[in-house]
């Protein structure tokens, strides 16, 4: 009984071997879907991504979660190549009076603003980095007492298709 409720499951050599490599595949494929090349807004492939992790020699950490690592490899990365995480496209519909002063305090978080439109309202269509979002929407809810409303039009902004050369 004391085995059973204190003792450790002896995992093999191999075993280990294959659960840190899946491991590594999953943080390559998370780095991958969340991050793009700056300058042409298109994704890496995870295939790079794996190199490159190879190259910085990440090793990585079993007890921490994937998602947690893979953060922490996109730092790494934009030391050593050009990566960014991918923009997240939103719409915010403001109530008229609050508009303004918000504006002016949403202004530092946004990347870009795609098109602004104030007419009984203001909306406005932007690209935001994806670490802003919770900052964002606690200062839409605060500040607009839950008449102002936030919509993800797309997770992520990126080119597909294929590249055009001159």
């Amino acid at each position: 009984l004391q085995i059973l409720s204190k003792g450790e499951l002896q995992v093999s050599d191999k075993e280990r071997h294959t659960q840190l490599e899946q491991m590594f595949r999953d943080i390559a494929t998370i780095v991958a879907d969340k991050c793009v090349n700056p300058e042409t807004k298109r994704p890496y492939t995870v295939i790079l991504i794996e190199r490159a992790m190879k190259d910085i020699h990440y090793s990585v950490k079993p007890n921490k979660s994937t998602k947690q690592q893979a953060l922490e490899v996109i730092r790494q990365l934009k030391e050593t190549m050009q990566i960014e995480r991918a923009h997240m496209r939103l719409r915010f519909i403001l109530p008229a009076k609050e508009g303004k002063k918000l504006k002016e305090k949403l202004k530092p978080l946004i990347k870009v603003i795609e098109s602004e439109d104030f007419q009984d309202q203001l909306e406005i269509v932007c690209l935001i980095d994806p670490g802003c979002f919770r900052e964002i929407d606690e200062l839409i809810r605060s500040e607009t007492k839950g008449k102002g409303s936030l919509e993800v039009l797309s997770l992520k902004d990126v080119e597909e298709g294929d590249e055009k050369l001159q």
